[in-house]
């Protein structure tokens, strides 16, 4: 379908988050052929972050998906109840980097009988949260697995440092990052690993046998779309807004202001139109957004618009709801964003 051709953009109110089911399918069925098939399938931990919807957690049950990764709290609950047995908690809580830490969850958390299973996180160049590879590491490790309160689960090693266009060039930092590994287990033992996130997704699914954890892969935007040409994923969401002023002949004002469509980029860089020609960004706030168009004379008071968000995963916690696309027509069901508390 083309998100152009919405044939009844009157039945869907603005702005308003977009979603089609047949490519979250194809996306999911790609994610599957990329980590060797359905025979290899248990390498498979999606993020729940970009969708949280559970209907999406459902689609990936139904094609045999078994493990996910959360953010929240809020997300793992939501895949719970959806019927999601493994849920990987990738946060300060299940995730440790701290030996205090890891101590104040497993003594309050896990017990002898049922022991609290924790990841270390590992920092592997990003510098946002982890432990860097090397003895620091082994002896964190080392203190889980003397506990009987807490079992070392693995390693959780997240790129997401790693944007570069050039697959080559993320190629290399991969690679580097998986000798770090190889050597942590040559010298403390084996170790479950989730590595990765989207823009890396396609090298750790060919290069490793480690579970891998995308999320952006299951809707896509067109921001990694433009920048990732190894990743062959459809864009299965989009906004619709729609016209409701024309502040000058070569301006229109829009109702997809920052509370609808994701804002920490720079404004030229958060939604694209490809009705609109020669686009300059004249200003956004809470409830507008005002751009100047080539064609701007050509669109009148309250014609919709479908855009697609350059960042899709901080754009769907904006709405509550995802209104269903089939065959080219919103269909009038919707999909609650279940997980958008945190």
């Amino acid at each position: 379908m083309d998100w152009m051709s919405l044939q009844n953009p009157q039945d869907v109110p603005s702005p308003g988050l977009l979603i089609d089911p047949h490519r979250v399918q194809s996306n999911i069925d790609r994610m599957i052929s990329m980590v060797g098939g359905h025979g290899h399938i248990a390498r498979l931990r999606p993020h729940l972050k970009t969708h949280k919807m559970a209907q999406v957690v459902q689609m990936q049950l139904d094609s045999g998906i078994r493990r996910f990764k959360a953010a929240t709290l809020a997300e793992a609950e939501m895949a719970a109840v959806a019927g999601a047995e493994d849920v990987l908690l990738a946060h300060q809580l299940v995730v440790v980097d701290d030996a205090e830490a890891m101590k104040a969850v497993a003594s309050q958390v896990g017990t002898r009988g049922r022991p609290v299973h924790m990841y270390v996180d590992v920092d592997c160049g990003m510098g946002r949260t982890g432990i860097e590879f090397g003895a620091g590491l082994g002896r964190l490790r080392r203190d889980i697995e003397r506990r009987h309160d807490a079992v070392f689960s693995g390693l959780h090693v997240y790129d997401g440092h790693l944007h570069s266009p050039d697959v080559q060039v993320r190629r290399a930092a991969v690679e580097s990052i998986i000798q770090q590994v190889q050597e942590h287990v040559a010298s403390y033992g084996p170790a479950a690993v989730v590595g990765g996130g989207s823009p890396t997704f396609g090298l750790w699914a060919t290069g490793t046998d480690s579970q891998c954890s995308p999320g952006t892969c299951l809707l896509w935007d067109i921001g990694y779309g433009q920048e990732f040409d190894d990743l062959p994923f459809a864009l299965a969401a989009a906004v619709l807004t729609r016209v409701i002023s024309k502040p000058g002949r070569d301006r229109i004002c829009l109702d997809l202001g920052y509370k609808a469509v994701a804002a920490e980029m720079p404004l030229e860089k958060r939604v694209h139109f490809p009705v609109l020609h020669e686009v300059g960004w004249v200003s956004q706030s809470e409830e507008h957004l005002v751009v100047s168009s080539a064609n701007a004379a050509s669109f009148s008071i309250g014609d919709a618009l479908v855009g697609y968000p350059l960042h899709i995963c901080p754009t769907v916690a904006l709405h509550a709801e995802a209104h269903v696309v089939a065959g080219g027509r919103a269909t009038g069901e919707r999909w609650r964003v279940a997980a958008r508390d945190r």
